[in-house]
């Protein structure tokens, strides 16, 4: 139990930096650019799910040895699409319904970006990791 909170631990530093990426390219393109905020979005999150891959597959996660980089990487990239389209549904609703005010979007971002760490740490947990046994 010990390691899987210290694990979560570090998977929470590694989403704070890629949160903080996620939030300033969002805020870059849609408020200091005027881009539509959910297209904004859509690249902020793209470009933190690079250094999440990178942070994480380093720092959180213990490699599977019958995972090569390359599957490792596709599974990656998958879940972190399954965590994109759930991260546009709640953009696009939230700002349908809230608006595309800086708060609004914050508020938006917040709430999606929580929602996303919980799938994005089960599901890498479960196909990514190695667990134990790498020990």
């Amino acid at each position: 139990m010990k390691g899987l909170i210290e694990q979560f631990l570090k998977f929470g530093v590694v989403g704070a930096i890629a949160f903080l990426i996620d939030y300033g390219v969002l805020m870059l393109l849609s408020q200091g650019f005027g881009w539509d905020a959910v297209l904004s979005a859509s690249i902020s999150f793209i470009v933190s799910v690079i250094f999440n891959y990178v942070a994480s597959m380093r720092f959180v996660f213990t490699r599977r040895d019958d995972l090569s980089r390359r599957r490792e990487f596709i599974i990656f990239v998958v879940l972190s699409v399954v965590g994109l389209v759930i991260n546009e549904i709640i953009m696009a609703a939230g700002v349908a319904v809230l608006g595309d005010s800086a708060l609004m979007v914050t508020i938006t971002k917040l709430v999606a970006t929580a929602i996303v760490m919980v799938w994005n740490f089960v599901s890498r947990k479960k196909w990514l990791d190695a667990g134990d046994s790498a020990e």
